[in-house]
């Protein structure tokens, strides 16, 4: 008779790496526990570590990059062109000062 493979979500594993490292539960026992191999227990754990850097990056979606980038961008224009504004009033009023009229 052949083994039934069982299928186990990816909670469902990070579950039973828990129990061994951070309960401190014997290996024989989870793996008893839940009838998996002490090998495929291994492969497990190492995929968890091989991945964990994934827990530690940004899960902003790009798009917000992408609007924040869209943002400076804007925020930077409308500075310069506050600039120009403010250079012309100052001409504007020099000008005035020159020609006599307040």
């Amino acid at each position: 008779m052949a083994k039934q493979h069982r299928r186990f979500e990816a909670t469902d594993k990070v579950k039973i790496i828990r129990e061994h490292l951070l309960e401190h539960q014997p290996l024989s026992e989870v793996c008893e526990k839940y009838s998996i191999a002490p090998t495929q227990f291994y492969q497990w754990q190492k995929t968890f570590f091989e991945n964990g850097q994934a827990a530690f990056e940004s899960k902003k979606p790009r798009r917000e990059y992408e609007f924040e980038d869209k943002i400076k961008r804007l925020n930077k224009k409308l500075a310069h062109k506050d600039e120009i504004i403010a250079e012309i009033m100052a001409s504007h009023v020099e000008l005035k000062k020159s020609l006599g009229q307040d």
